[in-house]
């Protein structure tokens, strides 16, 4: 930074689905030391607002300033606007470039490390690694492991060997768990190790460092944690194994603090991490049920091979003939299904195939190719009818409502949202899979299907801030996602671009 004012450093260490609850009382017993210390020479805090409506794609948010309104990311699978075929999206795809893109003639030396859901951006002074270890970073097609400068990878590769990968097993053996288990814990350490290795070599002012660890830990050993804490049951070394992830990070961002004393020092997560069951198809069983979201008629049904064997081909059997496609493939059939699968001309709302998080569409004529209902008053009388029958669902079970809350897009985000997401996001009541549902006295009946996990994300970020340039203490209450990526570009001493929504936290 030639002709502005020298800035301390700035260190950005990002715990992937770091549940916030999990830190705050792990750090109030003693075993996150590290994160401890950020939090009581600083602030910290939880963040809210719209951006929290879904839990995907949290990252992009934070890291670009932007809105779902503006980059209109909410599931890895999306309708494609202005057709009715979905498609597999990833961060890589989505046009909200990250804060440290726009660095580029600033001065600004950066080191990025596995940031999730971001590519590497070519004329940025520093250093950039993606996906050595990020979390789930076994589709290659997706998860390319580079750098930039390109020499940096093969410096790493001789030095720390190829890309860490751990791949979620939900149907594992609990000798399969302990040895995911041991892989987290090294690459937790590697990960660390690679960061020190690269953080010594030069001087950043800012360096972003994403561990992925955590969100497979908690996925993958949530059925531990919840067992043990609802029958008192006892699994060993996995009983305490989310927490020895978490105190494994701990350590190396300990590690890290303790080399730039003179840094100021942010800690955050993307989610957080929750009991949870694939409750969302019960959107597309509604509007089914109602006749929103019409099915051809047999006359109108394809006499194509795959969509006669669709028909006549029992679940199971489907499942097993489609378990040894790629995933790619897999999302092809699904596409295929759903865009063939459905009487356009007679359908006036549509559920986005989903497993938790549930996301209706008005098949809208302007937008949608064969849309039947009109924008103004018919659209948002249909919204009014589609919520009021969600709150009227309920668990067969508890007798309790199957939906815990419903969110109209345009409230959330303007009339100018973007044209990719859908009309209505529907949050279900977290904690067991609802195989029986009731409406108004019917019942609906749900498979559980093949893929499921005990837990899924929480819509709620960890965040803390400590340093020379913080004077603010203790708890800051609610901070809004947009906000972060204007603190962190005012701490480096650079500008808020224009078209990020939020304004950089009083410290």
């Amino acid at each position: 930074m030639t002709s502005k004012e020298k800035r301390p450093p700035l260190i950005v260490l990002g715990i992937d689905a770091g549940d916030h609850r999990f830190i705050q009382e792990w750090a109030d017993e003693g075993h996150l030391p590290a994160i401890n210390s950020i939090m009581e020479g600083g602030f910290s805090g939880r963040t809210a607002g719209p951006e929290l409506v879904t839990e995907h794609g949290v990252w992009i948010s934070i890291f670009s300033g932007l809105s779902r309104g503006q980059h209109g990311y909410y599931y890895f699978r999306q309708l494609v606007p202005g057709t009715y075929g979905l498609k597999s999206v990833t961060g890589l795809e989505v046009d909200a470039p990250p804060f440290w893109s726009r660095l580029a003639g600033t001065g600004v030396k950066s080191l990025v490390i596995d940031a999730a859901d971001t590519k590497l951006y070519p004329g940025i002074p520093g250093v950039q690694v993606a996906n050595w270890a990020t979390h789930n970073n076994w589709d290659p097609d997706h998860f390319v492991t580079a750098s930039e400068p390109p020499a940096v990878f093969e410096d790493i590769k001789r030095r720390f060997g190829e890309k860490l990968t751990v791949r979620e097993n939900h149907a594992s053996t609990f000798e399969e768990d302990l040895e995911i288990y041991a892989k987290l814990l090294t690459h937790v350490e590697k990960k660390g190790e690679m960061t020190r290795y690269l953080l010594e070599k030069d001087a950043y002012d800012l360096s972003v460092i994403i561990f992925g660890e955590s969100h497979a830990a908690n996925h993958q050993f949530w059925k531990y944690l919840r067992r043990n804490r609802e029958e008192g049951a006892s699994d060993g070394e996995l009983t305490d194994a989310i927490l020895n992830v978490y105190k494994a990070i701990d350590r190396e961002i300990g590690r890290i603090i303790e080399m730039r004393k003179d840094a100021n020092i942010c800690i955050l997560s993307s989610v957080g991490m929750e009991d949870d069951f694939p409750n969302a198809a019960l959107s597309e069983a509604l509007c089914r049920l109602l006749g929103w979201q019409a099915a051809r008629e047999a006359g109108g049904m394809s006499f194509r091979p795959i969509d006669i064997a669709r028909r006549l081909l029992p679940e199971s059997v489907r499942v097993a003939l489609t378990r040894g496609l790629s995933r790619e493939k897999r999302e092809q059939l699904l596409s295929d299904g759903f865009t063939n699968g459905t009487d356009w001309k007679r359908t006036r709302a549509f559920s986005i195939p989903v497993s938790y998080t549930g996301f209706i569409r008005v098949n809208l004529k302007g937008r949608e190719p064969e849309g039947i209902v009109s924008p103004g008053a018919e659209y948002t009388s249909l919204l009014d009818e589609i919520e009021a029958a969600l709150t009227k669902l309920r668990d067969a079970e508890t007798g309790e409502p199957a939906v815990v809350s419903v969110s109209r897009v345009r409230e959330l985000f303007g009339e100018d949202s973007h044209p990719a997401l859908p009309d209505l996001f529907v949050e279900f009541k977290p904690g067991r899979f609802m195989d029986r549902v009731t409406y108004e006295g019917e019942e609906i009946t749900m498979k559980r299907p093949e893929f499921f996990r005990c837990s899924d994300l929480s819509c709620f970020v960890f965040f803390a801030l400590s340093g020379p340039s913080v004077t603010k203490r203790g708890q800051a209450g609610d901070i809004s996602v947009l906000d972060i990526a204007p603190t962190l570009l005012s701490l480096i001493g650079e500008p808020v671009p224009e078209d990020m929504k939020g304004l950089p936290l009083e410290l």
